[in-house]
């Protein structure tokens, strides 16, 4: 059983500031720590559970973020960018039973996280899929579904669970903490970690193929500015049509094409 883990930051146990997730900050060095801890924590939950494979995405920020050494023996690691539209997903195939999120946030416009965001933090201010926000999660959730493979375990602030398990209740989630204004209620990293590893033995049992996003006949995006200058720029993408000074829509005819435009426009 192949099985596949993205892994991010800004929903790691404790975090709460930017400088925290910035590696030219001191203190990145503990929550890469963290970030590396709670991954290790899926590994071995879905190695008790029969993954014979494991393909490990480096989904933040530089994309070398995660100590390797760290990691069980034998799983693969993706650190740095290809360019490819999978992004956070990278290489993610039709071969693989499932795919895991560690460390995700709330989408961008959220207050449930201080470092709540979509794709680009510094470009966009909302994203938005067939008129619901979007996270991350939900993003590459289609891209998966896209490839008929199943998201079965996302890690995060608690306010993105409730998001995960209204897209897809059959979905695992463990809540990291919760964000209070510019703070952030956290529970003690060991229980965030033990945790992950118990839920990825568990996301792994039974019927996989249940959990799998259905996808709909087209996904209408709608991406809002920070500035007014950069959505006059993504209204000139082939498809993207401007509602307003501030935010562009794009309709994709399925999930590689969606992903395909936010290469381009996040």
């Amino acid at each position: 059983m192949k099985v596949y883990i993205s892994a991010d930051i800004e929903g790691v146990a404790g975090i709460a500031h930017w400088d925290e997730a910035r590696k030219n900050h001191g203190d990145y060095a503990e929550f890469r720590e963290q970030m590396t801890r709670e991954v290790a924590a899926a590994c071995r939950g879905a190695r008790a559970a029969g993954a014979t494979e494991i393909l490990i995405k480096d989904a933040h920020a530089s994309g070398r973020n995660l100590l390797h050494r760290q990691l069980p023996a034998g799983v693969r690691l993706i650190r740095g960018w290809s360019g490819h539209p999978l992004s956070m997903v990278q290489e993610l195939d039709e071969g693989f039973a499932a795919v895991m999120m560690i460390g995700y946030h709330s989408p961008a416009s959220s207050g449930a996280n201080p470092l709540a965001h979509t794709m680009s933090s510094s470009r966009l201010a909302r994203v938005e899929l067939n008129g619901r926000v979007a996270s991350e999660f939900l993003l590459h959730a289609h891209a998966a579904a896209g490839l008929g493979v199943p998201v079965v375990l996302v890690s995060g602030d608690e306010a993105l669970g409730v998001h995960v398990r209204e897209t897809h209740p059959g979905i695992l989630t463990v809540a990291s903490g919760r964000g209070v204004g510019a703070s952030t209620v956290a529970r003690h990293p060991d229980e965030v970690v033990e945790e992950i590893e118990a839920r990825a033995r568990e996301a792994l049992a039974g019927d996989l193929s249940a959990r799998l996003l259905p996808l709909p006949e087209t996904l209408t995006l709608r991406l809002r500015y920070k500035l007014a200058e950069l959505a006059y720029r993504a209204s000139q993408f082939p498809g993207a049509v401007a509602v307003d000074d501030t935010a562009v829509e794009l309709v994709a005819r399925d999930p590689l094409e969606m992903m395909r435009a936010l290469l381009f426009l996040a």
